[in-house]
């Protein structure tokens, strides 16, 4: 029997560094389009915080602030500022162990309410059940399979401007430490998601389904071909998060995945 995955500061701090590094790696396929029309941009705050900025595409994990740690609340009005002179509300994620009185109460001076909970996730990639041999999941190896993934990815978080979007991230089977994976019902392209590896540690991101094709297991299978993935790929911990006893969530736990932490999201209301 393998010893408990305990939470520690330094798993949380690769947790939020590799959160932060694949967000900004999809921020910056689109920054790098003619004129930066969706507005992109980056701030670091206080000690270690990141401030995400997409003033033109309202996606939560592309308007966030992480890693604000207590003794930060002195680069909170200034944030503030500048997310309000760009007409942007993001969200703010504190960290259980990071935050301070200080920290919220600045927060709270400044209208910020916290408003939800996300859960963090995270195993030893090798020592997850095997994936459902059944399961049709295959990782993109080809420009066919990136159309198919494509397909399904747009389905699933039922993007309006799908070809517009297609345009803007052709580079992503390209980008470093990426992987994307595609599930099928049928044959039928039916789901996506994207495994992030960097520095021996592993992100699962970005997993949807198409409306059609839900409640089917391809969820399950899709994190079990991308943990497996990820330790062959040598990653000693994989990640994930998901809003808390969401369907995400409770897939993962299903997946062999544990509890790190809970964080809390503070927004504007």
């Amino acid at each position: 029997m393998s010893a408990p995955l305990v939470p520690s500061a330094e798993l949380i701090r690769r947790t939020l560094d590799i959160e932060v590094s694949y967000t900004m790696a999809r921020m910056r396929v689109l920054e790098r389009i003619e004129g930066n029309p969706v507005g992109i941009a980056f701030r670091q705050v206080g000690q270690s915080g990141c401030a995400l900025m997409a003033r033109h595409f309202p996606l939560r994990s592309f308007n966030a602030v992480i890693g604000l740690r207590a003794g930060d609340e002195g680069a909170l009005e200034p944030l503030a500022k500048w997310y309000r002179d760009n007409d942007v509300k993001p969200v703010i994620e504190l960290v259980p162990g990071y935050e301070d009185a200080n920290l919220t109460q600045e927060l709270t001076r400044l209208g910020y309410h916290q408003t939800g909970f996300h859960v963090s996730m995270i195993a030893r990639p090798g020592e997850v059940p095997a994936p459902d041999p059944a399961a049709e999941v295959e990782q993109v190896m080809d420009a066919a399979l990136f159309e198919q993934f494509l397909d399904a990815y747009i389905a699933g978080w039922g993007i309006s401007q799908g070809e517009g979007f297609r345009r803007n991230v052709r580079t992503w089977p390209s980008l470093p430490g990426w992987s994307l994976f595609l599930g099928r019902i049928a044959g039928t392209p039916a789901a996506a998601a994207i495994l992030y590896v960097q520095e021996g540690f592993a992100y699962l991101a970005d997993a949807a389904t198409d409306p059609a094709f839900r409640g089917r297991g391809l969820q399950n299978a899709l994190l079990a071909h991308r943990l497996r993935h990820a330790a062959a790929e040598g990653a000693e911990f994989a990640c994930s998060g998901a809003s808390f006893l969401s369907t995400s969530h409770r897939n993962m736990v299903r997946a062999g995945m544990t509890l790190q932490f809970v964080r809390a999201t503070w927004t504007q209301v």
